[in-house]
């Protein structure tokens, strides 16, 4: 356990090797939680609210299942874009 002092303006350092161990950076973020006499600093991430949809379930399925086709080679290399759009428009439903 660490001895930390509040300066006089309230601050706290948390320790470079605690800081190190929890990948925290500056600029990082942190909910404060306060549990009786315990003051506990949980590492948060926030959100861009433009990308939130990227962090839904049932985006993060479709990059699980993405991830797990590339690992098995399932995926078809296009030289260009026309290539592709051809592709794409050969099985599509709505041609």
């Amino acid at each position: 356990m660490k001895l930390l002092k509040i300066n006089t303006n309230g601050q706290v350092t948390i320790p470079m090797k605690i800081r190190e161990k929890l990948h925290c950076h500056i600029g990082d973020y942190f909910q404060v939680q306060v549990e009786g006499t315990v003051i506990k600093l949980v590492p948060t991430k926030i959100i861009d609210p433009s990308q939130t949809w990227f962090w839904t379930k049932e985006w993060q399925e479709g990059e699980k299942k993405a991830d797990e086709d590339l690992k098995k080679g399932r995926y078809k290399k296009f030289k260009n874009v026309k290539e592709a759009v051809k592709h794409l428009k050969g099985i599509s439903k709505c041609k």
